[in-house]
């Protein structure tokens, strides 16, 4: 569907902004071709995407063919939008239509939710000074990639050693959904000095840790889990798999870990 005229949009006459709908999801595949190295989420949630409540999937297309995507998910009881997803086809980088398209949807927010007070981003490569300006760093994550067969995996993890004695840990708490509510996502809770900014940081997506923010989250099936209830040290959230073009029968989960004195575990 094609959108209407947005107030202070970027205007492009060789470019055409509409709304994703299931028919430009092989087109979307195809351009999106080695990106992210063959572990690319976009083609398991397209779908989903499109039809999920206070979220905009806009394409860009030139001549008919999409060129570029971009989606703003508004969460935080829509003070924030999050910018997910950018990909620009290969024949059209350094053209400058990522920014435009950017700036398309930043306006088109304003426009469709007055509410928003902040948009946000996650970038995974370096930014440089002059780019750090633009922004305000909310928080830093390390990153580390894990490759593994998943038939192999309970016995390599069984023959791992552990610390001997009084030191070795106690199995997590997995966390019930009244657990979750009062331990992540309400003001005062008891791991609130472990997010960074009060912010859950779940699968590259920042939400502020707030009630409003609850439903959104449980409707993504994740995995919580902390070390203790009444003095957490560590804390996890996962993402059921999901298949990534890599090849057949490849998946990937995301874990996101908060924690303090991490070091010296």
């Amino acid at each position: 569907m094609k959108l209407e005229a947005v107030p202070g949009a970027p205007q492009d006459g060789d470019l055409e902004f509409v709304l994703a709908t299931d028919k430009e999801f092989e087109e979307i595949v195809s351009m999106s071709h080695g990106i992210y190295g063959g572990l690319d989420y976009l083609p398991s949630r397209y779908h989903s995407w499109i039809g999920e409540k206070d979220r905009m999937v806009v394409l860009a297309k030139k001549g008919g063919n999409v060129i570029a995507l971009l989606s703003m998910f508004i969460v935080d009881g829509g003070q924030t939008a999050l910018l997910e997803g950018l990909r620009v086809a290969p024949w059209e980088r350094g053209r400058g239509v990522a920014g435009v398209l950017q700036r398309f949807c930043c306006q088109l927010v304003k426009h469709r939710y007055p509410s928003v007070k902040v948009m946000r981003l996650t970038r995974d490569d370096k930014l440089t000074a002059k780019e750090l300006t633009k922004y305000r760093v909310i928080a830093k994550q390390g990153i580390l990639l894990l490759q593994f067969n998943a038939p192999e995996l309970s016995s390599r993890l069984s023959s791992l050693p552990l610390p001997p004695g009084p030191s070795c840990p106690p199995p997590p708490i997995l966390l019930n959904p009244d657990h979750v509510r009062s331990v992540f996502l309400e003001r005062g809770g008891i791991l609130k000095d472990l997010l960074p900014n009060q912010t859950v940081i779940q699968d590259w997506q920042p939400f502020q840790a707030l009630p409003g923010n609850h439903d959104l989250l449980r409707r993504k099936s994740l995995r919580w889990m902390a070390d203790d209830l009444a003095q957490p040290r560590v804390a996890t959230v996962c993402t059921p798999p999901f298949p990534v073009p890599a090849g057949p029968l490849c998946f990937y989960l995301n874990i996101d870990v908060f924690g303090s004195g991490l070091r010296d575990t």
